[in-house]
């Protein structure tokens, strides 16, 4: 991106961020990854062990909560590229049984949401509805993506998702070119 493109871009956030005082968009700059993303408050962090694909990994995200919604940005290095689809897979179809969307394959049409990411070479986009921990409605977009052997996942949750609150957060994603 030129630097008068990106100039465009950030005052159109800000813009857009004049209109609705509860986000304060920052750039986050993942601590071993490439990924640039834009959280709309202040992100706190955490690394745990998860299995992924059959295969114990660390899991790093970085999430926030403001208005109602639940921002989230997640990572891990799956150490073989040839893991990276199987990885991705396993992670749509986690992230929608927890919270219980039906249907639960990410594979379904009925799931599928069209986003892209800068500089990712595929990216696959899910929207779903489902049910939080507390049994209340939740709805979530998320997007899966991969650079080498690390995998990606950026994602919204909330009982009701506005386009306005959230494609300033998709939109705000990108890797370097590799």
């Amino acid at each position: 991106m030129s630097y008068s493109s990106r100039a465009v871009w950030l005052a159109s956030l800000l813009t857009l961020g004049a209109c609705s005082p509860t986000f304060n968009w920052r750039e986050l700059r993942l601590d071993g990854a490439p990924l640039l993303a834009l959280m709309p408050c202040k992100p706190e962090s955490a690394t745990r062990t998860v299995p992924l694909a059959g295969a114990p990994v660390e899991l790093h995200m970085h999430s926030c909560e403001t208005s109602g919604l639940r921002f989230a940005v997640a990572w891990a290095d799956v150490g073989n590229a040839a893991q990276v689809p199987t990885a991705l897979a396993a992670w749509r179809s986690a992230s929608l049984q927890s919270i219980r969307a039906v249907p639960t394959s990410a594979n379904d049409p009925a799931t599928r949401w069209t986003v892209s990411v800068a500089g990712a070479p595929a990216a696959l986009g899910v929207s779903a509805q489902g049910q939080d921990p507390q049994g209340q409605p939740v709805q979530t977009r998320a997007v899966y993506f991969a650079q080498g052997t690390q995998v990606f996942q950026a994602a919204v949750y909330g009982a009701q998702l506005t386009d306005e609150a959230v494609e300033p957060f998709f939109a705000g994603l990108r890797l370097p070119a590799p």
